[in-house]
């Protein structure tokens, strides 16, 4: 199996990246989402790779990325994921993301289409949350610290059933979140803040598989549910997850999802 890993632009506009799978199979772009890196997708690499040509990459502010100063804009986001494929030469690509990465997804799929040759758009909605739950995030990073929001996430991201279960993934998703820069981490949370895709989600015409998580208290499955109501021809799959479903269901994840994009 090639593996390749490398860098697109300079400085705190890199974005790193990894390529694993064939040259040339069809390409599957993968997205984080808010306080991870890419090998959150680490399941699905296995599940894929000797089909696919998976490529992975660290949004801004994140993993091994550069660090823009300042706030981020779903723009900023989408148009980062363009510049991964322009970099590799990838016209067109399927794309796949979780929570903030569904909705770089959606975006793309609204307004760079052409980029698009599937969806797979999960555990995230059209408009996640209220500013006012961003504003109060970011404050708590700024008075707590990450390893505060760490502790969050691991009752979000996953049922008491699947910490319990898998301890060590628990623990390998928590310090990925406190080890990640908090300027990067606020920056996404002013796109979470300032984002609402409801009004172009029926611009989206490339086929759209909606995962929700029926555990999901973040993003729930009526999240879910809408945004498949507004894409046409789109299908749903609900799994028995909490946020991360490609982590806490990732068998079911990984062989759902790549039947749908093969």
């Amino acid at each position: 199996m090639a593996s390749t890993q490398g860098r697109v632009g300079t400085g705190d506009a890199s974005l790193y990246y990894r390529i694993d799978g064939p040259d040339d199979g069809p390409p599957v772009l993968l997205i984080n989402s808010l306080g991870s890196a890419l090998d959150l997708w680490s399941a699905q690499v296995e599940a894929w790779s000797n089909r696919f040509r998976v490529i992975r990459y660290d949004t801004r502010g994140h993993g091994q990325s550069g660090v823009p100063q300042g706030e981020y804009s779903i723009a900023d986001l989408g148009n980062d994921a363009v510049r991964v494929l322009d970099a590799l030469g990838i016209e067109r690509a399927h794309i796949c993301g979780i929570s903030i990465g569904g909705l770089t997804t959606m975006w793309i799929g609204s307004n760079r289409g052409d980029r698009v040759r599937s969806l797979v758009i999960a555990n995230t909605a059209a408009k996640v949350g209220t500013p006012e739950r961003w504003i109060e995030r970011v404050a708590r990073v700024r008075n707590e610290g990450l390893t505060a929001i760490a502790d969050l996430n691991m009752t979000t991201w996953f049922t008491p059933e699947f910490r319990a279960k898998s301890p060590e993934t628990v623990r390998r998703l928590h310090r990925m979140v406190a080890s990640s820069n908090p300027d990067g981490y606020i920056g996404c949370c002013a796109v979470l803040r300032d984002t609402d895709l409801r009004p172009g989600l029926k611009r989206i015409t490339a086929p759209a598989l909606v995962i929700g998580g029926s555990l999901d208290a973040t993003t729930p499955v009526a999240d879910a549910e809408f945004i498949r109501e507004q894409i046409p021809g789109a299908l749903q799959l609900n799994l028995p997850s909490a946020h991360l479903s490609n982590v806490e269901c990732a068998a079911v994840f990984s062989r759902m999802t790549g039947a749908f994009l093969t």
